[in-house]
């Protein structure tokens, strides 16, 4: 079953707050930039992350510098999921900040 639209928007909204607080919470020293369901997290070294919410997809999209990476909502992991490799939100997160940033932070419940 694809998600309602409703529902969709609430998921991406809860997961894009829930990397800000991380990021926030973080000793990065980083911009975070959120606007019309993008959220874009800019580090010291100048590289970013971009978050965009892909509607008629469903789809929550990762641009990293290592390449862009398209996320389907699981229903029973309660995950994102790569819909290429399959590897969650949050462990592909985990394995890009220690890329662009060479910091290990966790992304804990993504």
């Amino acid at each position: 079953m694809s998600l309602t639209e409703a529902r969709f928007h609430d998921l991406v909204d809860a997961t894009q707050q829930t990397l800000e607080d991380i990021f926030e919470d973080s000793d990065l020293d980083i911009d975070l930039e959120s606007s019309a369901g993008v959220l874009t997290v800019k580090f010291e070294n100048g590289s970013q992350v971009i978050f965009s919410r892909q509607e008629p997809l469903r789809q929550l999209w990762l641009a990293a510098r290592s390449g862009g990476f398209h996320f389907d909502y699981d229903e029973e992991s309660e995950r994102w999921m790569c819909d290429k490799s399959e590897e969650q939100l949050g462990e592909m997160l985990e394995r890009i900040v220690l890329e662009q940033a060479d910091i290990k932070l966790e992304f804990e419940g993504l």
